[in-house]
């Protein structure tokens, strides 16, 4: 993996970019903004140390979702599909707990905005029905 410093204000990823590569936050924070349908930027999430970012993207070949941008001196290292490969050949059982890690946080992250999305059609539908009263 290769490690880079991102200093604050700096895009480490684009929304709509392509991207075949995955970052590591190991210092700082990133922040994560999706535009709305009037193209302003939402605050998503902020992932601190330990946590990862683009992994979709480097899964899928999509573009990117979001723009992650770093609000302090953030150190972050970079894991490419080429590189991910390489490790499920030459290192089999590395490579088999980096894809479980994967597939678990991808999955965490599935449950947790399935929630959300639940909670916000639960207010929609409150709200809709308290109007009717």
């Amino acid at each position: 993996m290769l490690v880079y410093k991102a200093e604050p204000g700096v895009e480490v990823i684009r929304e709509g970019d392509g991207g075949d590569f995955m970052l590591m936050v190991l210092e700082g924070e990133v922040e994560v903004h999706k535009r709305d349908r009037w193209n302003t930027p939402q605050l998503l999430a902020t992932v601190e140390a330990g946590r990862t970012l683009g992994e979709m993207s480097m899964i899928d070949g999509e573009a990117r979702f979001a723009t992650c941008i770093a609000t302090s001196p953030a150190v972050i290292a970079v894991l490419d599909r080429e590189n991910l490969a390489r490790i499920i050949v030459e290192q089999p059982l590395l490579g088999a707990k980096i894809l479980m890690e994967l597939v678990l946080m991808l999955s965490q992250r599935l449950r947790a905005t399935s929630q959300r999305l639940l909670g916000l059609l639960d207010e929609q539908a409150h709200g809709a029905t308290s109007g009717l009263l």
